[in-house]
């Protein structure tokens, strides 16, 4: 029975830790590279991934994960469909700073 009870814990454990590995599974579209879009997203291989990147260098950070779409070879379904695994960070928050900044009366800077 005691090792019943192991085993059962052990398994439980596992597929805790399996769970929570697929869970945190993103990517930031503004700093990942072509090799890692292509691993965490779904229907994006090695053309997609390297075209978002090239799409990122030429006209900046993305802004949302809508933006995502101009991307040639990225549409609307692909976007949706991998929505929970991507992240906007590092390149759009500069300038949603800037504008803040930008707003503010020019005794507050």
């Amino acid at each position: 029975m005691k090792l019943f009870t192991v085993t059962l814990k052990s398994l439980v454990l596992a597929l805790l830790l399996t769970a929570s590995a697929y869970a945190t599974d993103k990517v930031d579209i503004n700093t990942a590279s072509a090799a890692e879009l292509e691993q965490v997203l779904a229907n994006v291989g090695p053309a997609k991934a390297q075209a978002i990147v090239d799409y990122r260098q030429a006209n900046g950070p993305f802004k949302s994960v809508e933006e995502l779409a101009l991307v040639k070879g990225i549409g609307l379904k692909t976007v949706e469909r991998n929505r929970d695994q991507i992240e906007v960070g590092a390149g759009a928050a500069p300038a949603k700073r800037a504008a803040t900044v930008a707003a503010q009366p020019i005794e507050r800077r």
